[in-house]
């Protein structure tokens, strides 16, 4: 039986290396329930305009943080004690790289649960939008509901799946942009630039959702890594 080293800020890890690996994807996993979940909340306080729980997706982003952090601060340290082979490497590589998305991720439904705050206790949304944006938050659930099923799974098929509510994603957003430049829109610039933060913030999302699959298809197949446009 391994014996548990203590971590700082309560990280605790088996001394075992094969357990150690385990243990950072388990870690990764609750990061990407936290990032799911934070989104839900942030959908529903900018749908219903709630404000305290706006306030609880910036205090969960906060934990979603320290945990990324120590999950990176893991990795490189199994780095340097140990000698890893080209699979390891790749896990912890990824590992590393697959946290840093998540952890943005959970930026990303911040930004969302903040612009809901700032505008509070107004709407954001705007009453012909609201169906869009109540899509736009299922699909997020969707997608990071699947892509933490293939950390836990390593299940690749998954990848098909996300890669097309990324695309539904993205049509919505072009949608949206489109319904604020159109001359018929009636709720001034301020609303505007609100729907397009908005909607871009839901579409990064899925696109960093879609980043950790591939850096999981990297893992597991050890074919390169095919990058998505963050920016």
């Amino acid at each position: 039986m391994g014996t548990y080293a203590p971590r700082r800020r309560g990280f605790r890890l088996p001394m075992a290396y094969a357990d150690d690996l385990e243990a950072v994807n388990a870690r990764l996993m609750e990061v990407a329930d936290l990032a799911g979940s934070a989104m839900f909340m942030a959908t529903q306080s900018l749908l219903n305009a709630d404000n305290d729980l706006a306030q609880g997706v910036i205090a969960q982003d906060e934990r979603i943080d320290i945990l990324a952090a120590e999950i990176e601060e893991r990795c490189v340290e199994l780095i340097s004690i140990h000698h890893p082979t080209d699979r390891e490497l790749r896990i912890l590589i990824g590992s590393l790289r697959i946290a840093a998305s998540l952890e943005r991720m959970g930026d990303l439904a911040s930004h969302v649960a903040k612009q809901a705050r700032m505008r509070f206790p107004n709407p954001v949304v705007p009453q012909e939008l609201r169906s869009t944006f109540e899509e736009m938050g299922a699909l997020a659930q969707a997608i990071v509901t699947k892509t933490a099923e293939v950390i836990a799974t390593k299940d690749l098929t998954l990848a098909t799946d996300i890669a097309g509510h990324d695309e539904d994603v993205d049509r919505l957003h072009l949608e949206l942009f489109r319904v604020v430049l159109s001359p018929t829109w009636q709720h001034g610039v301020e609303s505007a630039i609100d729907i397009t933060l908005l909607s871009r913030y839901y579409e990064r999302y899925a696109d960093h959702a879609v980043s950790v699959t591939r850096r999981l298809i990297t893992i597991v197949t050890g074919d390169p890594y095919v990058g998505v446009s963050l920016t």
